[in-house]
């Protein structure tokens, strides 16, 4: 392979944007033929055009829609993208970042992906685009070319919401794993040996149901029965899905929700059909949301720091863009299960 046709190596994450130079050089045009390639397709021909558009795809090169203005300017905006504010769970981890970020100066913009990997990857084309000094996603498992674009960029970027060994940049969060795992020994701790899961169709709740249903068979439980809704879950959706775990000819005595939202309708149906929580039906929530001590009986839930993740992201981000001392660049912020009356 010669010089002119190697991908451009990065520089250390943070600093090294891939640029249209090094788009022209992959693919073997000078930057103006690239630029025109990239901006006015119409003007170079099809051989070239595919060249170029093959480059950009191997580099994850992303156009700067911000080039008319200084390019050392800083904007003094910072990105955050969520899969939806429909739900409460995520608002801690907004409020506090938005508040962190306005004490230096910055401002949030916040986008809704939606729990689909194309509308994230055509959110973060438009946010990567317009260069804010950093970008806050929420989760790890992004497509395989968001990803490329996101290494690309130079634009500090903060996952969080979850862990990973392999992050993009730097990474705030839990394992959800380990809710998994931690939330069917405490149901089994308690005395219950059926067990039960209602969880959003979204891949965060799909760790946590696969490493509930391993700690289950490992600790010599019953199978698992769940129920799977559509995100984002509502108190609806979770009275209907324990209305569906009911009607199984296996029964049910514990049920672990990928949501307090989901909590709540579990327990408003169990009540509605007279069953005793937590004598007959223990319940665990996720989040633990405002609510979640106020209902009667007070939900159990899993307790996540969300202001703390708000807070975190904000400083990887501004002691980055600041050049303040960076320490490390993965935090675990873990999670703890709070008993109530409903477990």
């Amino acid at each position: 392979m010669t010089e002119a046709t190697q991908p451009p190596r990065r520089a250390r994450r943070g600093s090294g944007a891939v640029t249209l130079h090094d788009v022209a050089r992959l693919a073997g045009v000078a930057p103006i033929t690239a630029s025109r390639a990239v901006n006015t397709p119409a003007q170079v021909s099809p051989e070239v055009l595919k060249r170029v558009q093959d480059a950009v795809a191997r580099t994850g090169y992303v156009p700067n829609r911000m080039a008319g203005s200084l390019a050392s300017a800083r904007s003094r905006l910072v990105a955050a993208v969520v899969p939806t504010i429909a739900g409460p769970v995520f608002l801690q981890t907004i409020q506090a970042l938005t508040e962190a970020l306005a004490d230096d100066g910055y401002q949030l913009m916040l986008g809704q992906s939606g729990y689909a990997q194309n509308r994230e990857d055509a959110l973060l084309d438009a946010i990567i685009g317009r260069r804010p000094d950093g970008i806050v996603l929420t989760g790890v498992m992004h497509s395989p070319s968001a990803r490329k674009r996101l290494m690309a960029c130079g634009i500090p970027v903060v996952e969080t919401w979850d862990l990973t060994p392999t992050p993009i940049d730097m990474l705030v969060g839990f394992s959800h794993a380990d809710v998994g795992r931690q939330v069917a020994a405490f149901f089994c701790a308690k005395g219950h040996r059926r067990l039960g899961i209602v969880l959003g169709d979204d891949e965060r709740a799909e760790r946590r149901l696969r490493a509930y249903e391993a700690e289950s068979l490992a600790l010599g439980l019953a199978p698992v029965q769940a129920e799977v809704v559509t995100a984002p879950t509502t108190l609806r959706s979770g009275r209907e899905a324990l209305a569906r775990l009911l009607q199984r000819p296996e029964p049910i005595d514990a049920v672990f929700c990928s949501s307090d939202l989901l909590a709540l309708g579990v327990l408003t149906e169990a009540q509605a059909r007279g069953i005793d929580v937590p004598r007959q039906l223990a319940i665990v929530g996720f989040g633990d949301l405002e609510f979640a001590a106020d209902v009667h009986p007070a939900l159990t839930s899993v307790h996540i720091k969300g202001a703390e993740i708000g807070r975190q992201a904000a400083r990887f981000i501004l002691d980055r863009v600041e050049h303040r001392a960076e320490g490390p660049r993965v935090v675990d912020i873990g999670f703890s299960i709070i008993e109530r009356q409903t477990a």
